[in-house]
């Protein structure tokens, strides 16, 4: 069962979805079901003896492009809706125990084309709203199938924080004549403290605002909506930031690092081209080589984070870590 819940203290969907619950949880090592189906073992999630890079729906989605009826009824103050959309699954490689920073760059550029891809092909559904695309990684942050892979969640509404943070470029613009992710990036740029690494593209800089003691985010250097106005350049550029991102992550501690990575673009409901702005921002849990955050009293009860470092310090050892393989 998955249906949409009002909040109206917040202005926002919850998603409800019980049969979530059962979802696989840590399989054993002998069998993964991202991994490739081996002659006469049981049957994975994709019937052939390997693979390149694979896309196909989540079987214990969120959202349903044919969703159920909501288990109950709303009323005035608690509207309920059929949570209907797509969820799907993104395999980077069909190596179990891969890991993405030392493949070559190419195998980026084809990730980076399978995305534009899928943000294309769902945004073009009349029930979607926004295509968020995202990657869990590693089990600090909840991870349950090591294999490398990534989602999509494609919405019927625009999720509150993006929503949010459109709603700040959209006024900025109408108060200032410019786009507010714009006005961001020439500040880094400006300063030039917190980058850590550019190409002729994307600027990867740990932002003046971090949260995350390793916070990073990868803007586009022109202003650049969406996937669908990638040049072919840009799409290499993209896949080059973001291997160095995750080597420099990789090298840092001497360990794979684990984190969370998020997409922000423009909505696919048409709204939003002059002040959405491409950028990915990557929330990484450690603070230190043997110390995690955790969204406590104040990150989690009141909305306000506590960052105990200074982004100039961080930026400067990411800077500095050879982003080699």
């Amino acid at each position: 069962m998955s249906e949409l819940r009002w909040n109206p203290i917040m202005k926002e969907w919850v998603i409800t979805a019980t049969h979530r619950q059962n979802r696989t949880f840590k399989p054993p090592k002998d069998y993964c079901p991202l991994c490739p189906t081996k002659e006469g073992g049981f049957p994975t999630e994709v019937p052939a003896e390997d693979y390149d890079l694979v896309v196909f729906e989540n079987k214990f989605p969120s959202l349903q492009s044919e969703p159920p009826e909501p288990a109950v009824e709303g009323t005035g103050l608690y509207p309920v809706d059929q949570a209907r959309g797509i969820c799907e699954v993104v395999l980077f490689t069909s190596k179990h125990n891969g890991i993405m920073s030392r493949e070559p760059l190419n195998r980026f550029v084809k990730l980076v084309k399978v995305w534009r891809d899928r943000y294309r092909e769902l945004g073009e559904k009349d029930f979607i709203d926004y295509v968020y695309i995202f990657e869990n990684k590693g089990e600090e942050v909840g991870v349950t199938l090591e294999h490398p892979h990534g989602q999509i969640y494609a919405y019927p509404f625009i999720p509150p924080v993006i929503k949010k943070e459109l709603d700040s470029s959209k006024e900025y613009l109408e108060e200032q004549g410019e786009c507010l992710f714009c006005k961001v990036l020439r500040e880094e740029k400006k300063d030039g403290q917190r980058i850590i690494y550019s190409n002729d593209s994307f600027n990867a800089f740990i932002p003046f605002f971090a949260r995350y003691t390793y916070e990073v985010h990868i803007y586009a250097s022109r202003h650049l909506p969406s996937f669908n106005d990638f040049t072919e350049k840009e799409e290499r550029d993209l896949a080059d930031i973001l291997k160095t991102v995750l080597l420099k992550y990789d090298n840092l501690f001497g360990f794979v690092f684990p984190y969370i990575m998020a997409i922000h673009q423009q909505p696919t409901d048409g709204s939003g081209e002059d002040y959405s702005h491409f950028h990915i921002e990557f929330y990484p849990p450690y603070r230190t080589r043997d110390k995690l955050k955790y969204l406590a009293g104040s990150e989690a009860g009141a909305g306000t984070f506590i960052n105990g470092s200074l982004a100039e310090d961080k930026a400067g050892e990411l800077r500095m870590t050879e982003p080699v393989t």
